[in-house]
């Protein structure tokens, strides 16, 4: 990758399975399906201010991972940084019913919140590789 930097900001929702889901798919894009070609930004610290945080999302593009259609990783990054390179949200993905469930802490999560966590990553890893595709570089 040449100097493309990509940012990826996730919900920080404690309150339902969609934050949850959007915080271990965003880890697992980073960490395991996109090892060394993207940067994670924290919504607390972009919340509270962090001008590391909002210059990176200035410069970079940057796509925002939402639990809910509340969309507060995206709101944040429009008002304080632009317009987002691209978001997903993932009531969108599993639907309300799944992403709105009171299932929140990773030490309760079963496989079948693992595939959901799958299934969000491979759809982060898309918006990734098209912005690259855009910007006319290959994964």
């Amino acid at each position: 990758m040449a100097d493309t930097k990509i940012g990826v900001l996730s919900c920080s929702g404690e309150e339902c399975l969609g934050g949850t889901i959007s915080r271990l798919a965003t880890r697992k894009m980073m960490e395991k399906l996109r090892v060394g070609k993207t940067v994670t930004l924290c919504l607390p610290l972009y919340l509270a201010g962090g001008e590391g945080e909002r210059s990176f999302a200035k410069a970079y593009p940057v796509i925002t991972v939402d639990g809910c259609s509340k969309c507060c990783a995206k709101r944040a990054t429009e008002k304080y940084s632009g317009k987002v390179s691209d978001t997903l949200v993932v009531s969108d993905i599993l639907g309300e019913h799944a992403a709105l469930s009171k299932v929140v802490s990773s030490k309760d999560l079963k496989n079948e919140h693992y595939q959901m966590v799958d299934k969000v990553a491979d759809e982060i890893c898309k918006k990734f590789d098209k912005i690259l595709y855009e910007k006319g570089e290959n994964k």
